[in-house]
């Protein structure tokens, strides 16, 4: 079985609620996975948006959250939380903080790009690494991988 990233706020290409947005309350989305390869040793999960700022010309990739060394046996993260589950870690998101931002794009419709990847090690105390830290880290253990697409477009 194919690892596999679903959330119950929204389906792959489908748009994410507002409540998962600056337009909203900015909470993480409840995410779920299966299919975890029995080698795995940790899970990484990174958010990014790679429309920013505008999706007719970006120019750079946007990262919304970045938590590594998720225990293998976690396979959900609930909606809400706020900084990385259990024995997780958090990275530095694009605001220069850990934990989830929501999307908020500037202009247009957007694609937010949820990815886990299955390691075949844990990474260990990187600090407060970047979504670039983090897959140099990565580079060479990566088991599996799966995206869940979302997309957001504000409504004001």
């Amino acid at each position: 079985m194919a690892l596999q990233l679903t959330s119950a706020a929204f389906g792959d290409g489908q748009p994410i609620p507002s409540l998962h947005t600056c337009e909203g309350q900015d909470v993480s989305p409840s995410l779920a996975w299966s299919g975890v390869p029995a080698q795995t040793q940790s899970l990484v999960l990174i958010i990014d948006d790679p429309d920013a700022p505008d999706p007719n010309a970006p120019r750079m990739t946007w990262v919304h959250w970045v938590v590594y060394d998720i225990p293998p046996d976690v396979s959900a993260i609930e909606q809400g939380i706020t900084g990385a589950p259990g024995s997780a870690r958090s990275g530095l998101n694009d605001w220069k903080r850990t934990g989830y931002g929501g999307s908020c794009p500037p202009i247009g419709r957007h694609r937010y790009f949820h990815k886990l990847y299955a390691l075949d090690c844990m990474l260990g105390d990187l600090g407060q690494p970047t979504k670039a830290g983090v897959e140099r880290a990565m580079h060479g253990h990566i088991l599996a991988e799966a995206v869940l697409i979302g997309t957001y477009q504000k409504s004001k």
